[in-house]
């Protein structure tokens, strides 16, 4: 529970912050005259700035606070899985899809990733079915809304509907008025608040490694000596190593193939700022992804995961640790509001992206095709834009406050179901875009809707089959009898079996063609 003076400055801290960002949403307002302004901006920003709206975009509350939470509850088979295996993939996997994705988006004249599947593949059926797709996302604002709700709370000690709510009126609030060049702004402050706080949150445990490596890792051993395995047969995310590397690198490489991510690249305006922007956005990225190491030294604060006689969850761990930890004296305080801050800005800055990225997808893939000969103005389509960003607001809360009152493991679980469903769906038909030769739309649909069914039949169908004795998968049997299941699992299946299917409708539609 937060101090009189935690709750004080903590306040003053936050009031502090809203003015900056309002300040900076009506800067980058002013350019924002209709949706393509709106969507991809048009000021001319350096690549440094965009570099850093992406890592802003890119680490979310769920790199700060709800995977932290997750190595705190398993150990260092978390770490390895969130602070080493996944920022390899992921980051790889920005370098070498951003070039081209760019140099196509920018020939294809698309707002959105649904606007360049549709001009790629030439094909309004197959934009308007990612774009609905799209909704997906709703999931992964609601898992920011709950940790970022979680780390007010915690901060104000106040009531976590009540602080949902009006997390809820600030951000979606200015994100009608904002668009891409506000953001820009707003990620830069964020991502400079970030930077310093990641580099306190992981030097924060200093004093749990005083005596070296080896007696840190007894003191987690002698909590729990699953903590210290490289693999936890406790979890259900990290029970061995399929999970922990395979499922990870083929979900990292393909977590970069969203909205709020990929799209960045459109802001650079010249070709010449790609290498200057790729190279800020990994070291900064790197940086962030190194935060994990957190949960170990929360684990250590709270070896039972009691705090003043409360159960802490996975989504609380980390909020409560930045509580507990920076109490003491002034300085002390002021270090630990600045990591809140941080903390906050995480949230902030993501929630910013998915809320601008699916606004104008509703906008421009949806409603615009539909009402194009009604609504010639361009400029109203801004107004839409508004209503469509009301719409996700009022849904979002309702989720949100039902996750929040009804929790289960962890939020994470919830948001990735649908979130990773999202990119397995689209990591064909971007790749296979970028990459494969004279590519057809039958072999990326394919692939498409082959992700689609893999993954939830994976989650959903096939769980019940091994349960009930109907089927044996042998080995596989242990990643299916679980309640929670691991997103991540069917995710990387599902990815895998759609590059085989839509790959192969590419080659027999390709021998079909030269037999012709």
């Amino acid at each position: 529970m937060a101090t009189s003076a935690q709750v004080t400055g903590a306040s003053i801290l936050f009031a502090i912050y809203g003015i900056f960002i309002l300040y900076f949403v009506i800067k980058g307002s002013r350019g924002t005259k209709n949706i393509n302004d709106y969507a991809v901006g048009s000021f001319t920003f350096s690549p440094v700035f965009v570099a850093l709206s992406l890592a802003a975009a890119m680490t979310s509350a769920a790199t700060f606070v709800i995977n932290p939470g997750l190595v705190a509850t398993y150990g260092i088979s978390g770490y390895l899985s969130f602070g080493v295996v996944f920022p390899i993939a992921s980051l790889t996997s920005l370098v070498i899809l951003t070039k081209s994705f760019r140099k196509y988006g920018q020939s294809v004249n698309a707002l959105s990733l649904s606007g360049w599947i549709r001009n790629r593949y030439n094909s309004k059926g197959y934009g308007l079915f990612v774009a609905f797709l799209t909704v997906l996302l709703i999931a992964f604002i609601v898992l920011i809304l709950v940790a970022l709700t979680k780390v007010i709370s915690q901060a104000l000690n106040a009531n976590e509907v009540i602080v949902l709510a009006a997390i809820i009126l600030f951000t979606f609030g200015y994100m009608m008025f904002g668009g891409a060049n506000s953001m820009v702004y707003t990620n830069v402050i964020q991502a400079s608040i970030m930077v310093f706080v990641a580099l306190i949150l992981i030097g924060s445990g200093i004093q749990f490694m005083k005596d070296g490596f080896v007696p840190f890792f007894e003191k987690l051993k002698a909590i729990d000596p699953n903590l210290v395995k490289a693999t936890n047969p406790q979890s259900p995310l990290f029970r061995d190593f399929f999970e922990i590397i395979f499922t990870q690198l083929v979900v990292g490489a393909a977590v970069v193939c969203q909205p709020h991510i990929i799209t960045k690249s459109l802001l650079l305006k010249k070709e010449t700022d790609v290498n200057k922007f790729l190279v800020t956005a990994v070291v900064v990225q790197l940086l962030f992804f190194s935060v994990v190491i957190a949960g170990l030294y929360a684990r250590l604060e709270f070896p039972d995961f009691m705090q003043n006689g409360k159960m802490l969850n996975v989504d609380s761990i980390i909020p409560a640790y930045v509580i507990n930890v920076f109490s003491g004296g002034f300085l002390s305080l002021l270090v630990g509001l600045l990591v809140i801050l941080g903390l906050l800005s995480a949230g902030f800055s993501t929630i910013e992206g998915l809320i601008q990225s699916l606004s104008t997808t509703i906008t421009t893939d949806i409603i615009k095709p539909v009402f194009a000969k009604q609504i010639k103005d361009e400029s109203k389509y801004i107004k839409i834009n508004r209503w469509v960003i009301v719409v996700l607001a009022i849904v979002s809360f309702f989720v949100a406050r039902d996750q929040i009152l009804n929790p289960k493991l962890s939020v994470a679980i919830f948001a990735q179901n649908g979130v990773y469903a999202y990119f397995s769906i689209l990591f064909v038909p971007i790749v296979f875009g970028i990459f494969v030769k004279n590519i057809q739309f039958a072999s990326a649909l394919t692939g498409s809707l082959t992700a689609l069914i893999v993954y939830y039949g994976i989650y959903y169908l096939l769980p019940v089959l091994v349960q009930s004795g109907a089927i044996d998968l042998g080995y596989f049997n242990l990643y299916l009898s679980d309640k929670v299941q691991n997103p991540a699992l069917g995710a990387s299946i599902a990815i895998v079996v759609s590059l085989v299917a839509g790959y192969s409708v590419h080659l027999f539609s390709k021998t079909k063609k030269q037999i012709s």
